[in-house]
C-alpha cells in the first residue's frame, strides 16, 4: 500500500519499483498478451455499443441508488437475508464483527473481495481474535506475505514461482518444488481443511439485483462457491454501486466484464444467490446470511456531476493492463488498495488525500485507460479533476500558478519565449540542441537531448510565405493552429505544411492571436488558467471563416476537440463557440487522407519508414490508420512497429516530474523503432518529436525523426 509522504519520497518508491526486474518482466509480458486476448474475446462484437450499454445500465442505477437499496432490502429480507447499510468502512467492519460475535464464529473464510480490501476487513476481524483465511490463490499468497494486491484481478502477478515456492516452504515447514502445478496442489491441500472448519464465509459481489434481492458473483476459482455454501454463516460485503435494477442489466455487464478483464468470453463460475439457503448445521436448517452494503462516500459521488461516472467501474482491472506507467512500476506504487487509473481516483475518495496527492500526479495522460474502460469512464479527465481538488485544498505550487498567469497573457508568454531564445545562446550546440541542461533540470533529465528555441518562430515567418497558400478560388478555407512548441521550437514542421498545401486549392490562414492550447496548465491542475487560455484561442478563430482548423500537434488536437467544450462549459461564457471550434479541428494525416485525398502520383518517397502514434492522435482524435495510408501513398515503404500506440513517455510536464519513468518508456520505444530497421521514424506531435529525437540523438542513432508534414513535403514532386 502506498505510504509516501510527499512527491519526493514517492519518486524514491518509484525508483525502487523500477529495479524490480521480475515484476517488470511479468507485467510487460502480460501487457503484450492482453490486447490479443481481449481482441479475440470481442471478435464479432460491436465493442463500442457493448460499452455504451454498460455505461447506460450503470448510470441508470447510480441515479437511483437509494430506491434500489430499499427494493433490494425488501426483497432479500422477505427471503430470510438480513441487509445492512454501512456509511463508513469502519461501520461495515463493525457490523461484520458483530455478526461473527452473535453467531459464535471463530474461523472465517474469505473469497476475493476488493471491497473488503478497501475497508481493511481482515485486520479488523483479527483484532477480535478471529482467524481469517483468504481462499483465492493469489489473495492467500499476498495475505501470507502481509502485503496488498498489485492487480485487481491478478493480485499476485508481481511474484515469481520461486518466491511462492519459498513462501510455501516456510508455511508448510517442508521444501516445495518450483513447479506451478505442484504449488497449486500445496495451496489446495493447505486450504481444504479450512473449508470444513470455518464458521463464517465472507464474499464480495459483482451484482446486487434489486428486482430479486439476489447477489451475483463471477470468478475463475471454485473457492467462492465453497465460501458461500459450506460455512453456516455467509456475509456479503458489497459496494453500494453494485446495485442493478434487473437481472438483465447484470447480464449485460457480464457480456463485457470477463472479456475486458482477462480476455475470456465468460468466467469459469457465475454464481447467483437468492435468499438464505438450506444448511443442515443450522438450528432452523437455514444458513445465516447477511448482505452489508458499503457507502463510504459513494452516495456523495453519485450526486456529483464530475465524479458520478467513477461509480460505473466494474473492477475489470483493464485500466492497469494498458497503462504504461503501471506496467513499469506495478500496483503497489500505482495505487493504494485499488490500482491503475481507477485507483488513482478512488484512493482520494476512499482512503485519504495524503495517500492520493502524489499518486494522481503519476499519470502520463496517454488516454489508454479511457479507451479500454469497460464502462466508458473518462479516467484521465477525472484524475486531473482530483488533482485540482487536492491543490484547491492544499494550495497551488508557485511554479504552476506562475505558468498559469503567463499563459493567460499571450504577449507576455511569447515575449518570454523570445527572451529565452537569446538567453540560451551560451548553451546552444550544433544540430539545434542544447549543449547541457538548464539549471531547472536535474541530472535525471539527461536521458535525452533537449532542442533549442528556434531563431525565428513560425509567426514571424508567416507574412513572407502566406502568399503561397492564398488561391483566388479556394476549395477549402483552413486555419492553422500551431500550439507553442511548433511555433517557437519546430517552425519547420509548420513551414512544411505550406509546401505541402501549395497548389492544392487550400487557403491557409494563421490567426496571430492564438497561443498555447492550455493543456500544460490543465495537467498541472490550474483549471482556471486553462479555461482562460481556451477562451483566448476560441476567440482568436472566427469559426464562420473556416472549413477546418488544422493542427499538427496531436496533444493540442486531442485537447481542443475533447476538452475545449467541457472546459468552457465549466464557468466559461462561450460553450457554443467552443463546440463549433472543436468540431472543425482536424489532424494533418486525416486532412491529407480524407479531405484532400493524397494522390500517390504526386509523390516520390523512398526508403523504409515506421510510425509512432502519438497518444492523443490515436485516442484523443481517433486517428489510427490514416498516418499509415499517407506514408504508403507518398511512395515510402511503411514498416509497422511493435506497440506503435504505446506512449513514448513525454507527457509534457510529466517527463519533468517523473524522469525515471519517462526514460524507461523512451528506451522501450527506441528499441521498438530500431527493431523495424526503418531509416525514418515519423510522428505527428512535436512533444513526441522532442522525446524520440532527443533520445535517439543521445544514443548516436542514425534513424531520422520527422513529422508527417516534413516527410510528405520532402517526398512531394517538385514542379
Amino acid at each position: 500500500m502506498q505510504d509516501a509522504k510527499d512527491l519526493k519520497e514517492y519518486r524514491e518508491h518509484i525508483k525502487s519499483a523500477l529495479s524490480n526486474d521480475f515484476q517488470r518482466q511479468a507485467l510487460d509480458k502480460f501487457a503484450k498478451a492482453y490486447p490479443v486476448g481481449r481482441a479475440n474475446a470481442f471478435k464479432g462484437h460491436d465493442v463500442k455499443a457493448l460499452i455504451e450499454e454498460v455505461a447506460r445500465v450503470k448510470d441508470a442505477s447510480i441515479a437511483r441508488l437509494d430506491e434500489l437499496y430499499d427494493e433490494f432490502k425488501r426483497k432479500a429480507e422477505a427471503l430470510g437475508v438480513k441487509v445492512h447499510l454501512a456509511k463508513t468502512a469502519h461501520e461495515a467492519n463493525e457490523i461484520i464483527a458483530r455478526i461473527a460475535q452473535e453467531n459464535g464464529v471463530k474461523k472465517v473464510l474469505k473469497s476475493k473481495s476488493m471491497t473488503a480490501e478497501e475497508t481493511h476487513l481482515n485486520d479488523h476481524l483479527e483484532k477480535y481474535g478471529l482467524e481469517v483465511t483468504e481462499t483465492d490463490l493469489g489473495e492467500w499468497i499476498i495475505q501470507l506475505r502481509k502485503e496488498g494486491p498489485t492487480h485487481m484481478v491478478m493480485p499476485a502477478i508481481h511474484l515469481s514461482r520461486h518466491q511462492v515456492a519459498d513462501l510455501f516452504s516456510a508455511v508448510t515447514g517442508a521444501a516445495q518444488e518450483v513447479d506451478i502445478d505442484k504449488l497449486v496442489k500445496v495451496a489446495r491441500r493447505e486450504l481444504r481443511a479450512k473449508y470444513v472448519e470455518a464458521d463464517m464465509g465472507i464474499s464480495g459481489a459483482n451484482f446486487a439485483v434489486a428486482e430479486t434481492g439476489s447477489i451475483g458473483i463471477i470468478t475463475n476459482e471454485g473457492n467462492a462457491r465453497l465460501v458461500t455454501t459450506l460455512p453456516r454463516v455467509h456475509v456479503a460485503l458489497v459496494g453500494l454501486e453494485k446495485l442493478t435494477t434487473t437481472l438483465d442489466d447484470a447480464l449485460k455487464i457480464i457480456r463485457v466484464l470477463p472479456k475486458n478483464a482477462t480476455g475470456q468470453n465468460i468466467t469459469s463460475y457465475v454464481t447467483w444467490i437468492t435468499g438464505a439457503n438450506e444448511c443442515a448445521s443450522c438450528p432452523d436448517q437455514k444458513k445465516v446470511m447477511h448482505v452489508v452494503f458499503l457507502d463510504n462516500g459513494r452516495s456523495s459521488m453519485a450526486k456529483h456531476e464530475s465524479y458520478k461516472e467513477v461509480l460505473r467501474c466494474v473492477r475489470c482491472g483493464a485500466c492497469a493492463n494498458v497503462c504504461p506507467v503501471y506496467r513499469l512500476v506495478g500496483g503497489h506504487e500505482y495505487g493504494d488498495v485499488y490500482i491503475g487509473a481507477i485507483g488513482l481516483i478512488l484512493t482520494y475518495f476512499f482512503h485519504s488525500k495524503e495517500k492520493a496527492k502524489a499518486l494522481v500526479q503519476n499519470c502520463v495522460n496517454c488516454q489508454a485507460c479511457k479507451e479500454i474502460c469497460a464502462s466508458g469512464i473518462d479516467l484521465p479527465r477525472i484524475i486531473k479533476e482530483v488533482y485540482n481538488d487536492i491543490l484547491n485544498e492544499e494550495g497551488h505550487p508557485a511554479e504552476s500558478k506562475v505558468l498559469g498567469l503567463v499563459l493567460k497573457n499571450r504577449a507576455l508568454f511569447h515575449g518570454l519565449l523570445r527572451t529565452a531564445r537569446l538567453a540560451q545562446k551560451p548553451l546552444k550546440a550544433e544540430q539545434g540542441y542544447l549543449r547541457h541542461l538548464p539549471l531547472i533540470f536535474s541530472k535525471e533529465h539527461n536521458f535525452r537531448a533537449l532542442p533549442a528555441i528556434a531563431d525565428k518562430p513560425f509567426r514571424d515567418r508567416w507574412n513572407e510565405i502566406k502568399h503561397r497558400v492564398s488561391p483566388a478560388n479556394p476549395r477549402y478555407k483552413v486555419a492553422l493552429f500551431s500550439g507553442c512548441v511548433q511555433d517557437f521550437v519546430y517552425p519547420e514542421q509548420l513551414e512544411a505544411v505550406v509546401d505541402l498545401l501549395e497548389g492544392k486549392g487550400v487557403q491557409l490562414d494563421f490567426p496571430m492571436a492564438q497561443t498555447c492550447c492550455g493543456l500544460p496548465v490543465r495537467m498541472m491542475g490550474e483549471f482556471n488558467a486553462a479555461k482562460d487560455v481556451a477562451e483566448l484561442n476560441v476567440n482568436a478563430f472566427d469559426q464562420s471563416k473556416y472549413d477546418y482548423v488544422l493542427t499538427l500537434c496531436a496533444s493540442c488536437g486531442g485537447y481542443l476537440k475533447e476538452m475545449y467544450p467541457r472546459v468552457l462549459t465549466e464557468g466559461g461564457k462561450i460553450p457554443v463557440k467552443a463546440q463549433q471550434f472543436a468540431d472543425k479541428v482536424i489532424s494533418l494525416s486525416e486532412f491529407m487522407a480524407k479531405v484532400l485525398k493524397l494522390d500517390p502520383a504526386e509523390y516520390q518517397g523512398q526508403g523504409k519508414v515506421t510510425f509512432h502514434s502519438p497518444c492523443h492522435l490515436a485516442r484523443g482524435m481517433n486517428v489510427k490508420e490514416e498516418p499509415h495510408e499517407v506514408i504508403r501513398a507518398s511512395g515510402h515503404e511503411f514498416v509497422p512497429m511493435e506497440e506503435e500506440h504505446v506512449c513514448c513517455g513525454f507527457g509534457g510536464t510529466y517527463s519533468m516530474k517523473f524522469p525515471q519513468v519517462s526514460k524507461e518508456l523512451l528506451d522501450k520505444k527506441i528499441a521498438n523503432i530500431e527493431a523495424t530497421g526503418a531509416e525514418v521514424i515519423v510522428t505527428e506531435c512535436p512533444g513526441c518529436t522532442m522525446q524520440i529525437r532527443g533520445g535517439l540523438h543521445n544514443k548516436g542513432s542514425k534513424v531520422q525523426v520527422m513529422h508527417t508534414s516534413e516527410l510528405l513535403a520532402k517526398a512531394r514532386k517538385k514542379k
